[in-house]
């Protein structure tokens, strides 16, 4: 079956990095686009970073533009958020989650999804 497996998720101060990545298995990795989502308590799932099938096309959350980016390595079913001068406000847990169809931000379209890794940055 599918499974979606992140890593590298922690607890890092105010303006640190973290580089999460998310495995992917039982799909055929490069006919999928790719997203990252995140859900603070209390607060609904919301989009942060999208990515294309080749890698070539990527699409940001306001919030995170210039400070995060998404990739891809399709040779090891692997995709990637590396994430830098990050905020207490990013704080929440990271999925990530593949889609068949689109390139997108509403997670509603997404067909995947991983476990998710807790993020908690410190002020």
């Amino acid at each position: 079956q599918v499974q979606l497996v992140e890593s590298g998720g922690g607890l890092v101060q105010a303006g640190g990095s973290l580089r999460l990545s998310c495995a992917a298995s039982g799909l055929t990795f490069r006919n999928y686009y790719m997203g990252w989502f995140r859900q603070a308590p209390g607060k609904e799932r919301e989009f942060v970073a999208a990515l294309s099938v080749s890698g070539a096309r990527t699409y940001y959350a306001d919030s995170v533009k210039g400070r995060f980016t998404i990739s891809r390595d399709n040779a090891k079913n692997t995709v990637y958020l590396q994430m830098n001068s990050l905020k207490p406000e990013d704080t929440a847990v990271y999925y990530c989650a593949a889609d068949s169809d689109r390139f997108g931000s509403r997670w509603t379209e997404y067909d995947y999804w991983g476990q998710g890794t807790q993020v908690t940055v410190s002020s």
